[in-house]
């Protein structure tokens, strides 16, 4: 477990130094790095094999729901932690949980015990010889039990988003399906942002969700300082997504050298509607989180290079790419080049379409008014800035292919 202060003391060890960092729920400083483009991301989303989900449950602390749920890992022979985070009464909590469930060997461990002692009980209970271990938040690293299948985390609504998932995980470490149960005060008695953060864990409890609750934590938390020691901080004036989309610009901006203006308007890209099916279906890529990524990293690609790289990324990962997909890449590609020559909107359909010009377009007018005089069956200007397209286009694929066709014309003339 490192801060924000470990990890800049390793940078300084050695001048230009690669840092790897490993977690299953990135804070959101380092989560916002990444999302920013400061830091490069991998997901590593393929669990072990007949790995099983931890099924969580959110509910008040009763005696006749923690004695069902000892009760019931104990009949099928397993073990239980009992997440007791305060010292002073974890013996009587341990005592009182020998009263409820009599047939339980209850062991404690907490980290002011004496180092041999600690070690002596964790072994224990790692052979089995005790069943029911009530603890402190020091099982939650490094703890590897396929026996512990049930988790009872009292005051769960006293634990940060990342701690409760890294609690979670100490069970279900085999193919012996587990269960957490995070008890919990009156809601009322909680506060707004520990009930988001226990609706947050309930809701995400397939496998690989680290990521995902990574960040619901930003949105909950705040993205913290990016030049300082802050893990987490407001950005609720604006909104998570503005501020990504600030934080994008300014990158950019000092990548290419320049002063960042992150006020200033975003040109808007330009639109192609070509009446056809451009996307990625369920039946090629059925991850939905998956797919998400893939259509932001299709729309935020900045030349023809970057797509057929994604492209080859894509048919290597999840094979041959299926038409909608193959649709879906030209469409971006259209839109790179619509975006170089200053077209606002190309809208094509069966029966032709228009193609609409930004206000100060890249391509010079004598060529437009050239292709409307060679062609003037298909082209017809109406208005300053459009072109009224007549052209029998039934197929998806001879849109596809004339609206190529129209851009590259345009275009080779723009670089003419």
């Amino acid at each position: 477990r490192f801060g924000v202060r470990q990890k800049e003391a390793l940078k300084q060890l050695r001048a230009e130094v690669h840092l790897l960092t490993l977690t299953a729920t990135p804070i959101p400083r380092t989560l916002n790095m990444a999302l920013g483009g400061l830091r490069e991301l991998s997901i590593i989303a393929t669990p072990p094999a007949h790995r099983l989900a931890v099924k969580t449950l959110i509910a008040q602390r009763e005696n006749g729901l923690v004695r069902e749920a000892i009760q019931r890992e104990l009949a099928r022979g397993g073990q239980v932690y009992v997440l007791h985070n305060e010292v002073q009464t974890i013996e009587r909590a341990a005592r009182e949980l020998t009263e409820l469930v009599p047939q339980a060997r209850v062991a404690v461990a907490h980290g002011q015990m004496a180092e041999r002692q600690l070690e002596q009980v964790m072994l224990d209970f790692y052979r089995q010889r005790c069943n029911v271990l009530v603890c402190s938040t020091i099982v939650e690293n490094g703890i590897d039990v396929p026996t512990a299948n049930t988790i009872l985390i009292e005051r769960a609504d006293k634990f940060g988003l990342s701690q409760l998932h890294q609690l979670r995980g100490r069970v279900g470490r085999s193919h012996h399906r587990a269960y957490a149960y995070l008890l919990v005060p009156d809601r009322k008695a909680m506060t707004g942002d520990a009930v988001k953060r226990l609706d947050a864990l309930a809701s995400l409890d397939e496998l690989g969700a680290g990521f995902t609750l990574a960040t619901h934590d930003l949105e909950i938390r705040g993205a913290g300082e990016l030049l300082g020691e802050e893990q987490s901080g407001q950005i609720e004036a604006i909104g998570f997504s503005l501020y990504s989309e600030y934080l994008e610009r300014a990158v950019q901006a000092l990548k290419s050298g320049k002063i960042p203006d992150v006020l200033a308007e975003k040109a808007r890209g330009a639109e192609i509607e070509l009446q056809l099916p451009a996307l990625i279906p369920d039946d090629y890529l059925g991850d939905v989180h998956a797919r998400l990524v893939l259509y932001k990293r299709i729309a935020n690609a900045r030349d023809e290079d970057a797509l057929d790289a994604l492209k080859v990324e894509m048919i290597d990962r999840f094979g041959l790419l299926p038409d909608p997909c193959r649709h879906l890449f030209a469409c971006a590609r259209l839109k790179l080049q619509g975006e170089r020559i200053g077209v606002a909107r190309l809208n094509l359909g069966p029966q032709g379409g228009r193609l609409s010009f930004v206000a100060k377009p890249s391509v010079e007018p004598l060529t437009v008014i050239k292709l409307v005089q060679r062609e003037s069956t298909r082209y017809a200007f109406d208005g300053p800035d459009k072109l009224r397209i007549r052209v029998n286009l039934e197929q998806p694929a001879e849109r596809l292919e004339f609206a190529e066709k129209l851009m590259q014309t345009l275009e080779n003339r723009h670089a003419h």
